[in-house]
């Protein structure tokens, strides 16, 4: 089983109602090898809705800011969504240095990083080691994300959900980077 960002399927999942649809995802999405998610939308946020960008770090830096050890990652599932028991508070969450932040000014980290838990949730109960996610994205970017300013600036780093599909020893690629013929060997491993 693979992870696959559910946009790259035709799932009209994006921050503004539309895909990012990759045909030759979409070819083997009847295999049933392929697991769509939209970690933004496992995390409660609505679609469309305002694009968001990580302020401050990376999807690492955020898991940094709030110890998501892999005891933590093991266990946070089981309470409130993900977040629970790790002993989150809203205070928590406004005064982290990294966070995902809408155009608005609204702070997501903690639907960014609800939806990563539960990304993970499924990719173990699933047992999925692979994951093809969306290039750039604040949840799922790999290598390079947007940095912040809503400028279109890139940085290196991953997205929340890759950051933690990392850490628990997930290969991640993005779009971009999936040939035909590694799509092929994913799928045949």
């Amino acid at each position: 089983m693979i992870l696959v960002s559910a946009c790259l399927v035709g799932v009209n999942c994006c921050y503004d109602g539309s895909n990012n649809i990759q045909p030759e995802l979409v070819n083997k999405l009847a295999t049933g090898c392929l697991l769509p998610v939209c970690p933004e939308q496992l995390g409660g946020l609505p679609t469309p809705r305002i694009p968001a960008e990580i302020r401050g770090g990376t999807g690492e830096d955020l898991l940094k800011s709030y110890d998501l050890s892999s005891d933590a990652v093991e266990t946070a599932h089981k309470l409130d969504g993900g977040i629970g028991p790790l002993g989150f508070d809203e205070d928590a969450f406004q005064s982290s240095s990294t966070q995902v932040i809408n155009q608005a000014g609204k702070n997501l980290t903690r639907q960014f990083l609800r939806g990563a838990l539960e990304v993970v949730r499924l990719a173990r109960s699933t047992g999925v080691r692979y994951a093809i996610l969306k290039a750039r994205s604040p949840s799922c970017g790999c290598g390079l994300i947007y940095d912040g300013s809503f400028k279109r600036c890139l940085i290196n780093g991953d997205g929340v959900t890759t950051a933690l599909l990392k850490k628990i020893g997930i290969k991640v690629f993005t779009e971009e980077q999936v040939t035909p013929e590694l799509l092929d060997k994913l799928i045949s491993k």
